[in-house]
């Protein structure tokens, strides 16, 4: 039998190993970036045409590369970030396998200038599919120049499933971010279409944080800073009462290194625990430095998921650290303990004698019989036995008249729930999510959220589509300061905004004012439904198929449909259900999921008779 078993060529493993690390335009510009602070580089510019679709540039002042290394930089596992496999464990430098050059140069057209300083000239490479094309001495500055064009010009199925510019500059965002967020010392630009869209000087982490996200944080952040033996965390975290229904403020640093970790999230979520709704998210932004053997970055290829060795103690320390912060800020109300003298906390020795603790406890202490000058005396429990007072059943004695028999029967006559009315239906809410009706051929129970986002949706895609749906203009417009992702989203999206009811104006910088909003029932304010609906939108992206303005439509129905646990009138029931009934398709919600399940009879005599 022939031998089958053959060696790859380097262009076809050089595209295997493109699908790992280059996904999209976005992991790019995180790799050339990543590579340009770890040449150290103070000053690194960002130029994007057609979300990186067309080109993407990344010039730095960094150490520049010689000649030699300059070409043996494009080859399959070359770098100067480790020489040993123990090096892995001593990693701080962002990259280190020596893959993304090559990925790069095997799916793209590459342009690579670059000088150390101190030479008078510097080398010019030009890359096609893995393929050198020329190379040359040149006149640049110092530092690196890459120029990165038809990204996936030889793999048509993988630049055909690139998504719209707008949801790659996205992503352009959101990798842009992670890196600046954890080089405040750096000065980064950021430019697409020949325009500027971030200009970022060296700072501190604060003012990073606000440069990035918005300056609307900048009075909303509480530090945090904990040294412990397994890492020193330190950064900001946002104030219970500014937290958010979108997410996209939340990030963790690692030794200046972007990662995610949904462990970790649950500690912050924890410390926030009973201070922000469920549905909300705190902002938060945790910088790590810990020693470089305790953790593993090497368990997946784009680097941003690692291992630690010390999670659940890392967990409690988070939290804690969390909580302390808060309180802090007076944002966890504080408990006052009052106590005689200083609170003595003993050190526990080999020949410690232990003993019941003294507490003064009174057992004869009855607060419906204390004058209201009057003082009592505690005596001291050393863990003998209680004292029962003679008269311990004056205190259950109760004022409460006793229920005359007719409110009584009240309770016991079940016959006027089960019994419908003859002049209507009769609606029962269950757990305040179902509505439960009467139909000839059983029980129907109705999701309500679900029920009225149906509704909602399609009276807005009709109002949209006749252009007459009801703008509700506010006596104090609302001015809006948005992190560059939603700013940019609303931009593309403000003309169906407005088409839905909004009156949105752009003010720049990251500004919009909200002139007015929708005209819905749902008693929120012009922010908190702008964004509920821009995370609705975002979402959805993954999640409906449709154009923008289904898309929006629905978004706007889930911001303002009927909540889970929201106690209905049987009025309000029965209006529901007759414009759910109402709707071209009452079975199903916009994305697929069933409104309404029908309970036959069969079936529940069936439940009766087992």
């Amino acid at each position: 039998m022939a031998d089958i078993i053959q060696l790859l060529p380097d262009s076809v493993a050089n595209q295997i190993a493109a699908g790992e690390v280059i996904q999209r335009p976005a992991s790019v510009i995180k790799e050339l970036v990543e590579n340009a602070v770890d040449a150290g580089a103070d000053n690194i510019k960002v130029l994007v045409k057609d979300a990186g679709k067309t080109l993407i540039q990344v010039i730095d002042n960094g150490s520049g590369m010689s000649e030699t290394d300059a070409r043996l930089a494009f080859e399959r596992h070359a770098t100067s970030k480790i020489k040993t496999a123990n090096d892995l464990f001593e990693i701080r430098t962002k990259g280190f396998r020596g893959e993304a050059l090559a990925s790069i140069a095997s799916i793209a057209h590459v342009t690579l200038k670059t000088r150390q300083p101190g030479e008078d000239l510097g080398t010019q490479i030009i890359m096609a599919g893995s393929e050198l094309e020329k190379q040359e001495p040149v006149s640049c500055p110092a530092g690196t120049n890459f120029q990165i064009k038809n990204l996936f010009f030889n793999v048509p199925a993988r630049r055909k499933f690139l998504k719209s510019n707008t949801t790659e500059f996205k992503h352009i965002l959101n990798e842009f971010q992670r890196i600046i967020l954890a080089h405040p010392n750096i000065e980064f630009e950021l430019h697409h279409n020949n325009e500027i869209v971030m200009h970022l000087p060296q700072t501190n982490v604060r003012q990073r944080i606000i440069q990035t996200i918005g300056k609307q944080l900048n009075q909303t952040l509480n530090k945090l800073e904990n040294d412990t033996s397994l890492a020193k965390i330190t950064g900001f975290i946002g104030k219970p009462e500014c937290a958010r229904k979108t997410t996209g403020e939340q990030f963790f640093f690692i030794n200046q290194r972007y990662m995610r970790h949904p462990y970790f999230h649950r500690a912050i979520m924890k410390a926030y625990e009973g201070l922000i709704p469920g549905d909300s998210y705190p902002s938060y932004f945790i910088y790590f430095d810990v020693d470089p053997h305790t953790i593993d970055v090497n368990i997946h290829p784009t680097k941003t998921e690692i291992k630690f060795e010390n999670e659940q103690a890392l967990f409690q320390i988070i939290t804690a650290a969390v909580k302390e912060a808060l309180g802090k800020a007076n944002s966890v109300p504080s408990i006052d303990f009052e106590t005689h003298g200083v609170i003595d906390i003993p050190v526990m020795r080999k020949n410690t004698e232990i003993s019941v603790p003294e507490i003064p406890i009174d057992y004869t202490f009855n607060p419906f019989e204390i004058e209201k000058s009057g003082k009592h005396q505690a005596t001291t429990y050393s863990g003998g036995k209680k004292k029962i007072t003679d008269d311990w059943e004056k205190l259950y004695q109760s004022n409460m008249p006793e229920m005359e028999e007719k409110d009584l029967a009240l309770f016991s006559n079940q016959e006027a729930l089960e019994t419908p009315q003859k002049d209507r239906s009769e609606y029962l809410q269950l757990k305040g999510k179902y509505i439960l009706t009467q139909v000839k051929s059983g029980l129907m129970l109705i999701d309500q959220r679900k029920a009225h986002v149906r509704i909602l949706f399609e009276q807005h895609v009709k109002n949209m589509a006749m252009n007459r749906s009801v703008c509700q203009r506010s006596l104090y417009p609302a001015k809006l300061d948005l992190n560059h992702e939603d700013y940019l989203l609303v931009n593309n999206i403000m003309d169906d905004l407005n088409l839905l009811g909004f009156d949105i104006n752009d003010l720049g910088s990251n500004t919009i004012v909200v002139n007015g909003t929708p005209d819905i029932q749902k008693n929120t304010s012009a922010e908190e439904l702008l964004e509920t609906l821009i995370e609705e939108y975002k979402q959805s992206e993954n999640t409906v198929k449709g154009n923008i303005k289904e898309r929006l439509a629905l978004s706007l129905a889930k911001a303002s449909a009927v909540d889970y646990g929201k106690t209905l009138t049987e009025l309000e029931m029965q209006h529901l259900v007759d414009e759910l009934f109402a709707c071209e398709n009452p079975n199903y919600t916009p994305t697929g999921k069933k409104v309404l399940a029908i309970l036959n009879l069969e079936e529940l005599e069936k439940l009766f008779n087992q």
